[in-house]
């Protein structure tokens, strides 16, 4: 075997190689792109809010009245279609609202026909004002557990010492978007923790209204 075709085997060997690695790597490994784009709509959605309010004297929706153009008394009940909706203009594309890894949850093809809250992964903070506080929490995973517990949706009170964790199923953790926009990345051994995170919005409860 001369070195031109010694060189090209290893060559081949190297691409073999490539183009198996993601059949041989472990479960977990396959979530890596599916966090990448929950983290991007979560960053979507939060540009969403800031545009919206930009609009509405620097209010989000769930800071102004229903009968005023907002979704303050709905998403108080734990609506979330209706708060996502009349954000549809920012938004754009209802995909970017439904998270790869939730298999309780489908892609809506338009924000008006047959759009439920089957479409959508991430929870509502009911209490998240645009001008005071970027440590409020704004939107984020839906998948929390309390003491174990799957919660159920609708509108969901979390003490500042509230026992929340994520539910493991769901790329291991969650993610939360902050009302400044940044969205912190989360993890079962998370540092800070979800309840740290609690504490932080400077609220004695959150509420987030889950779909």
């Amino acid at each position: 075997m001369t070195m031109f075709e010694a060189l090209l085997v290893v060559v081949l060997l190297a691409m073999l190689a490539v183009l198996l690695m993601p059949a041989v790597l472990p479960h977990h490994h396959h979530h890596h792109p599916y966090r990448i784009n929950c983290v991007n709509n979560l960053k979507q959605i939060g540009l969403a809010y800031q545009i919206w309010a930009g609009d509405n004297q620097n209010k989000y929706p769930m800071e102004i009245s229903v009968t005023n153009g907002g979704t303050m008394e709905l998403a108080a009940a734990g609506n979330v279609v209706a708060n996502f909706q009349i954000l549809s203009n920012e938004l754009s594309d209802p995909k970017i609202l439904c998270c790869g890894l939730d298999d309780k949850r489908s892609i809506a093809t338009n924000f008006s026909v047959k759009f439920t809250a089957k479409n959508i992964s991430y929870f509502v903070a009911v209490d998240a004002t645009a001008m005071k506080s970027p440590t409020n929490f704004l939107s984020g995973d839906d998948s929390f557990e309390i003491s174990g517990k799957p919660v159920d949706s609708g509108l969901l009170e979390l003490p500042r010492d509230a026992p929340v964790t994520w539910n493991p199923k769901r790329h291991s953790a969650g993610n939360i978007l902050f009302a400044d926009g940044n969205v912190t990345v989360g993890s079962q051994s998370m540092k800070p923790t979800l309840t740290y995170l609690l504490k932080q919005t400077g609220l004695a409860t959150n509420r987030l209204a889950l779909p």
